[in-house]
């Protein structure tokens, strides 16, 4: 097995690390390794690595130092120091439930009003940890807390499946979670499965087929959710191949600077207007809705 690490500038390591998730969408491990530098590491075979040409372009002056190392085979073990518990706390407390989503190998939490969320990545993106899916699962709750109507849910981009499943769990129903991975369609589904969530997924291309539900004779009754925790260039693909405007969409994976050019393509297209934004650190997730809404 070998370990491709990345060290980078710290000012610049939230722009990188979008950079690297998508040359390595499985996932990049993290090291602080000084208050200046931080080191981004990605594991596999060789020929399951991203090039180094690419790699230094997506870290441009941000770089410091690039290498290889052969690690054991237990970095899959070494992986689980890296996924964590997170809390994500209800914005109407007795009305809304908290959520606590982690992985299986953590314990759950002592607190009575939070929806428990057990997710395993496998090799797919997204346990909660994440600033990103943190983000939306905050706007999630927030939807519910203000609208209050629980219809269909359509998550792009599932990955682990923590979004749909969360939703699931939360009344949202019917769900269905898309993904172009192999891997992420398996784990969703597994972890579907332990969470005792229905959802469906499926495995779907968005640059070659058209998404689904988004057809109001042919599509679910009620006021359809799409969540899409997915970096700029899948978002504004979105953008352009969304037939029609949802009742509420919630965009995620997005660096603070790429919020207005995202929600500026939504408006454009598709008539959507900003309702509400949030922020952690670099990254942002914005919440749109129909005009009708």
């Amino acid at each position: 097995m070998i370990r491709l690490a990345v060290r980078v500038h710290r000012a610049d390591a939230e722009r990188v690390l979008a950079e690297l998730l998508e040359l390595a969408p499985s996932g990049v491990e993290e090291v602080e390794l000084d208050p200046d530098t931080v080191e981004y590491a990605v594991y596999g075979a060789s020929g399951e690595l991203p090039d180094l040409p690419d790699v230094r372009a997506a870290t441009g002056e941000a770089l410091v130092e690039v290498s290889s190392s052969e690690v054991a085979d237990d970095w899959s073990e070494r992986w689980k120091r890296f996924h964590l518990p997170v809390l994500v706390e209800s914005p109407a407390p007795g009305r809304v439930p908290a959520l606590h989503v982690r992985p299986p190998w953590e314990g759950p939490s002592d607190r009575e009003d939070a929806e428990e969320i057990v997710i395993d990545p496998g090799q797919a993106f997204g346990t909660g940890a994440h600033a990103t899916t943190r983000l939306c699962l905050e706007l999630l709750l927030e939807l519910i807390a203000l609208e209050g109507r629980l219809g269909p849910l359509l998550d792009v981009g599932t990955g682990s499946g923590v979004l749909a499943i969360a939703a699931a769990r939360l009344g949202f129903a019917p769900a269905l979670g898309l993904d172009h991975e192999r891997e992420s369609v398996a784990a969703a589904r597994k972890n579907a499965q332990v969470n005792g969530a229905r959802i469906e997924v499926r495995r779907f291309d968005l640059r070659a087929q058209t998404l689904p539900w988004l057809d109001r004779e042919t599509g679910p009754e009620g006021s359809l959710v799409v969540v899409a925790n997915l970096l700029r260039p899948l978002l504004l693909d979105l953008a352009r191949e969304m037939p029609s405007p949802p009742a509420h969409l919630l965009a995620g994976g997005l660096l603070k600077e790429q919020v207005d050019e995202v929600a500026q393509a939504f408006t454009e297209r598709l008539g959507l207007r900003e309702r509400e934004r949030r922020e952690s650190g670099e990254w942002a997730a914005v919440w749109l809705t129909a005009l009708s809404e």
